[in-house]
């Protein structure tokens, strides 16, 4: 199965790449959030495949803005996000990627994500680690929060958010600096592979963040809520981190 998450995101990303620059068709799904013509045909193609190869798997897609189920038994699901970092693929700026996950009775057991703009792929299975370009990958050995990089992502409702600003801060001024991206998948996986040391984001939707965590796990890392609590995909916020600093953190943000 990790093969053939792997085919279908490089083809889903070779399909990004393919119309990344170029004059597209863009709609609104609320206020700010985008869809592409992109997002449409990357979706259509990995939907295809699963349908394809594993007929009596479920879906979980957010077709046009909206989270359906698609199909099959739920004891086997698949977790798909065809353009994580939409606003900055329609703005030009390179920072975007698919992800994709599946998830077996209730558990993540598989995540890829795959940056076409770097040609960067990770991908984890549940108990087999973390990799990068198949080579194995581990989050950062960075004890203090003095010396840390930490990364995040503003919900877009970020100004009815009364903590928003205080956590920013906050993290501005206990870490080395703060990073904002614009796409939460590739934010995790580079802390799954130590180039980021700490990850918190609210508002994010299970496609966002499923393939991440099964990575930053894998890779050695610790993935909760804010409180340090088990953390579920359906349910943000969510606290990432190397694990070494995950208790400074769940600290700054409760």
């Amino acid at each position: 199965m990790l093969n053939f998450a792997i085919e279908t995101v490089r083809d889903a990303g070779q399909i990004l790449l393919e119309k990344f620059g170029r004059k597209i068709n863009i709609t609104k799904k609320g206020d700010i959030n985008l869809v592409t013509e992109a997002d449409l045909a990357s979706e259509a193609l990995i939907i295809e495949r699963i349908k394809s190869y594993y007929p009596k798997h479920s879906i979980l897609a957010e077709e046009a803005g909206n989270a359906v189920i698609i199909g099959g038994e739920n004891t086997w699901k698949w977790i798909i996000d065809p353009l994580d970092g939409t606003t900055n693929y329609a703005h030009g700026y390179p920072c975007f990627c698919v992800t994709l996950a599946l998830e077996h009775e209730g558990e993540i057991v598989l995540g890829v994500t795959f940056d076409p703009t770097r040609n960067e792929l990770f991908a984890a299975e549940r108990g087999r680690g973390a990799t990068l370009n198949n080579k194995p990958i581990r989050v950062s050995e960075t004890e203090e929060m003095g010396n840390a990089l930490i990364v995040t992502g503003f919900p877009y409702d970020f100004k009815d958010r009364a903590d928003f600003a205080r956590h920013f801060e906050d993290m501005l001024l206990s870490t080395r600096g703060v990073r904002r991206d614009g796409s939460a998948a590739i934010d995790m996986a580079y802390v799954a592979c130590g180039r980021f040391d700490g990850f918190w984001e609210e508002g994010l939707n299970p496609w966002d963040v499923a393939a991440g965590v099964l990575l930053i796990e894998e890779a050695g890392g610790q993935v909760s809520y804010y409180n340090g609590s088990k953390f579920s995909i359906y349910t943000p916020p969510i606290l990432a981190s190397n694990g070494l600093l995950h208790g400074e953190m769940t600290k700054i943000l409760t």
